[in-house]
């Protein structure tokens, strides 16, 4: 199972998590548990699967963010949702990815299929 882990600002646009996502084959997309339903709602086209803040701030990243360092525990979290969304032997594909806007994150992680 592929899963794209996808932070994002709360201003931010399906544009913007499209742009960063660059045209990836997945299964899945991941993120915040909180901030789940608004990604649900920009209705993608993907299931969307919610991680706690607790699962993120354990997983260590390639990438990182002293913003989300500071907020979260980890150095990213589009690369913390999508290993943590594909399962325990899961490994990253492909690194955070940054909008052309600056408003959304994605990184691709595979794991074994559910």
């Amino acid at each position: 199972m592929r899963v794209a882990g996808i932070g994002f600002r709360g201003s931010a646009g399906a544009a913007a998590i499209c742009d960063a996502l660059g045209g990836a084959q997945v299964d899945a997309l991941a993120t915040l548990q909180r901030k789940a339903d608004a990604l649900r709602a920009f209705d993608l086209g993907w299931p969307v699967i919610g991680v706690s803040d607790v699962e993120i701030a354990a997983m260590q990243t390639p990438s990182h963010s002293e913003r989300v360092f500071a907020q979260l525990g980890t150095g990213s979290l589009a690369e913390a949702a999508a290993l943590v969304a594909a399962g325990p032997d899961a490994r990253l594909l492909v690194t955070r990815r940054i909008s052309s806007d600056g408003m959304a994150t994605a990184a691709i992680a595979e794991g074994q299929d559910l």
